[in-house]
């Protein structure tokens, strides 16, 4: 059960990562790498032009996504993960990294495809809700969104399927889920445009 906790803020991440800088094992573990798989290939097109990947943490994902994208902006509330992101894809001209704290720091721009991966449990669903409304407004009518959540318990405020399902519901009518997979640890969603 959740209640009305605030969103989660930079001094949260920033204490967690000065334990470890990777703290879920985004590098080794294969729970990660079966993710970033199913993720990437839940995408419709092979190819995009601009991505805004929400929440990159020290951008091992962020790597992969390039490969299939033109230019990717990349997200996230901590700099010391921004810090570790930037060194792990220094060879990546196409990626340019950005320190926010959302939905406040949405930032400007038109993109083809946005990436919510295990990020929006962190938000309050007032911060959910303004989020959306960002991302229906940045994305292109030919674009995708892709949302990735852990469905195991947490201590943030709200649950995997709850935000998920939130997120689903502010961005309808003009987007909808198009495509789905769940698996046992987590969930997928593609919201594309309705028709």
């Amino acid at each position: 059960m959740t209640d009305a906790r605030p969103s989660l803020d930079s001094r949260y991440f920033e204490d967690i990562y000065a334990r470890t800088i990777d703290p879920w094992d985004f590098r080794t573990s294969p729970y990660e790498r079966g993710k970033y798989e199913a993720t990437l290939g839940i995408l419709p097109r092979p190819r995009y032009r601009s991505a805004l990947e929400v929440g990159c943490s020290i951008g091992v994902f962020t790597r992969l996504l390039a490969d299939r994208c033109g230019a990717v902006l990349a997200l996230d509330t901590s700099p010391s993960a921004l810090g570790e992101a930037r060194a792990a894809n220094a060879d990546r001209p196409g990626v340019a990294f950005r320190e926010a704290t959302l939905p406040r720091d949405f930032p400007e721009g038109r993109y083809d495809l946005i990436v919510l991966s295990e990020v929006l449990y962190y938000l309050s669903r007032p911060d959910l809700a303004a989020l959306a409304a960002r991302c229906r407004a940045a994305l292109e009518p030919d674009g995708a969104m892709v949302l990735c959540h852990w469905l195991g318990e947490t201590d943030y405020p709200l649950g995997g399927d709850e935000a998920a399902e939130l997120f689903i519901a502010a961005a309808a009518p003009r987007w909808r889920r198009s495509a789905s997979r769940r698996e046992p640890q987590y969930r997928l969603d593609l919201l594309s445009a309705a028709d």
